[in-house]
């Protein structure tokens, strides 16, 4: 068994497709084949189940590559603890981003990082929380962003920024309101984001102080929500950082929230407990800290460099 092959299985099931993978590899189908089924022929098991229409692991084939991973990458750890000694930030750096944050923070983070750290291999995907994880506990990923509170063991959280809650009001809404109170607009209809917790346990917070029981309508995007506002009445709830993607004249339409409903989000990285790039995670940190609001960052990671 060789890292190479390693390397092979792990590619094999990230592009389900052997002609994918030895493209991405920059070999030949048939020597990624052969080695691969030298591998299968050593362990005398299949690792994939291979038809004409599919490739799939097999399911000890996915507790082999789900180990492979964290293999290659305790291998590499070696290279980059030798870097990080150097000081040195080079290699790939492997994140993701949680769907309802990625809008906000992917497209200045990416111009920004690749200008700083052009020796850095960036990847960048997109997962929900429980994928997030999963990925992290494999190794398949270096770092994570999402909500706060995704408490899992083996798995080290760290607080990056707070993120307000904003009501957005129809034009046909109590447009003199100074505050948004859920009681002042009882008989309009609230629209809040499909399948985002955050957003929705604050949506459902505003619930408890509304009178009567209108029944709340769910969209699938933030952009979505605000035009079917600015088209049918109601309101609903924006994230701080989407407010400079509005018109002029729909920030008129904005409303801070009053009284002690939730409102705002912690957002934070996430990482495996025996995680050692240092160097790595506070190039994220650094890129995040140039175009995030001050007031928004965490004060820790203001002051101070992640240390682990």
């Amino acid at each position: 068994m060789t890292l190479q092959q390693l390397k092979y299985i792990v590619a094999v099931d990230h592009y389900r497709s052997f002609a994918l993978a030895a493209e991405s590899l920059g070999v030949t189908q048939p020597t990624l084949s052969g080695m691969v089924g030298k591998l299968e022929n050593e362990l005398d098991l299949k690792i994939f189940e291979r038809t004409s229409r599919k490739v799939a692991p097999t399911e000890l084939g996915s507790k082999i590559i789900d180990q492979a991973r964290i293999v290659l990458m305790e291998t590499q750890r070696i290279n980059e603890m030798v870097s990080e000694n150097k000081k040195e930030v080079s290699g790939e750096l492997r994140l993701s981003v949680g769907p309802s944050i990625a809008p906000y923070i992917l497209p200045q983070f990416i111009k920004i990082y690749l200008a700083d750290y052009p020796q850095v291999r960036l990847s960048v995907e997109e997962m929900r929380p429980e994928a997030m994880i999963k990925s992290l506990k494999v190794s398949a990923i270096d770092a994570g962003i999402a909500t706060t509170g995704l408490r899992t063991e083996g798995i080290f959280e760290i607080p990056l920024y707070t993120e307000k809650f904003f009501v957005y009001l129809a034009a046909s809404c109590q447009r003199d309101l100074p505050v948004f109170r859920p009681e002042d607009l009882a008989h309009e209809h609230m629209w809040v984001m499909k399948e985002v917790q955050c957003l929705r346990e604050s949506a459902f917070s505003f619930c408890k102080g509304r009178i009567g029981k209108r029944h709340v309508y769910e969209a699938g995007n933030i952009d979505t929500l605000i035009r079917i506002v600015d088209a049918n009445g109601g309101y609903t709830i924006i994230p701080e950082m989407h407010l400079p993607m509005l018109t002029e004249a729909q920030r008129s339409n904005i409303r801070e929230i009053d009284g002690d409903h939730l409102s705002f989000r912690k957002i934070s990285m996430y990482i495996r407990e025996d995680y050692v790039r240092e160097g790595m995670l506070n190039t994220i940190s650094d890129t995040l800290k140039k175009f995030i609001p001050h007031e928004m960052l965490e004060h820790s990671l203001l002051r101070n460099s992640i240390r682990l």
